[in-house]
This record gives structure tokens, sequence and C-alpha cells, in this order.
């Protein structure tokens, strides 16, 4: 989404480009009841999926999202990806065409050119926007309990977790699992730095 909308001019870009801070702007738990209605059995995704046949003799085989890990993964996308795609896109922009015309008149092929050049230029916006967007998912509540269903050992979530525990005055097992949250966070930080500082050192070292 960050390479469409930096590199290529079309009808309708802008209408797109707003359509990515929609997750931003909506309040979570309409984006949560929203996806629900559409995936579930009976939605207008859920229905066409629920549906699928495959193999042969076909075999229905159904893919089912709502009340499942695959709808919680979609949940948290929808409302994490923005991060990525807003920290990228400046990034891209900047790069230009030049490098990658450079790197075709090299005779570089199109995954070397994405691979060597592309990829290492945006690699520490693409991690921090990665970061973002798991910091963002690791705490999402309102997007989630929804399409999660909430079912014991299969779809529950931290949030609604430490929600339920508070609710049955366990302020013990709360306090423990917002820990558990938090120093997964700090880890996440400490990491997306260290590898964004021998990112750096890589480049300086390559500059040389």
């Amino acid at each position: 989404m960050a390479w469409v909308l930096a590199r290529y001019s079309f009808p309708g870009k802008r209408l797109l480009d707003a359509l990515v801070d929609v997750p931003f702007a909506l309040p979570t738990a309409v984006a949560g009841l929203a996806l629900t209605a559409l995936f579930a059995k009976n939605g207008w995704f859920g229905a066409p999926l629920d549906r699928i046949w495959f193999g042969a003799p076909l075999d229905r085989i159904g893919i089912q999202i709502a009340y499942t890990p695959l709808g919680i993964a979609i949940a948290m996308a929808f409302t994490s990806i923005p991060f990525v795609v807003r920290t990228v896109q400046p990034v891209i922009e900047d790069l230009g065409s030049e490098v990658e015309e450079a790197g075709r008149s090299l005779g570089a092929s199109d995954l070397q050119i994405l691979w060597k050049i592309v990829f290492p230029a945006i690699f520490p916006a693409f991690l921090a926007g990665c970061s973002l967007a798991f910091a963002r998912s690791l705490g999402e509540f309102g997007a989630v309990i929804f399409i999660a269903g909430n079912q014991p050992m299969k779809t529950e979530i931290v949030a609604l977790l430490t929600y339920i525990r508070l609710e049955e005055y366990n302020y013990e097992a709360a306090a423990a699992i917002s820990t558990v949250m938090l120093l997964m966070a700090f880890a996440m930080l400490i990491v997306t730095n260290a590898v964004q500082a021998w990112h750096l050192r890589y480049l300086g070292r390559g500059d040389v």
C-alpha cells in the first residue's frame, strides 16, 4: 500500500490515501462490530468463504474467520497497518526511482532491486512501523473483543482477560497480566532499537 501510494498516480488515489487513516479515526468498537458482521458465516465476506469447495472430488472445506485466531489477526491488522504504511510511505517517496533505474541499468532483476536496494533503505522505517503496530495490537480491545468471541484457551485476548479479572476483583491477577504486557512492550522496544542501531552501523561501514 505504501509503495502504491508513493509511486503511482491513478484516479481515486486521494480517496485511497484517506482510507488508510480510517482505523485511526474509527472507534475500535465500531470496527470490531463491522468486521464481525462482515466475516460471520452469513456476512458479505464470511458467507462466500464458508462455501469454498476444493479438491477432486470437490470437498467443502469452509474457511471460518469470525471467532477464530484468523479473525483476531485480521482485526489487529485493520487497526494497526496504518502505522506501517504511514511510516514507510515518506521513506519510499524520498528514495526516488533513480536508484532502481541505476540498479536495473546494471542488470539487476526486480527481486534483486527490492532486496538489495529498496528494502535496506526502508528497513528502519519498516521496523519502527511494525513495532508500533505490534504495540497497538498487543493492547487492542474494542476491535478484537467482538470478533474473538473469547473462547477459553482458543480465542482469549490479553486485554479482555485483564478486564475480566478486574470485574472479578482479582486485582493481583490483573496486575500480573498487565505487567507481562508491559514487559513485552519494553522488550519489543529494546529489540527494535538494537536492530536499528545495528542497521545504521552496517550502513555506515558500507559507505566507508
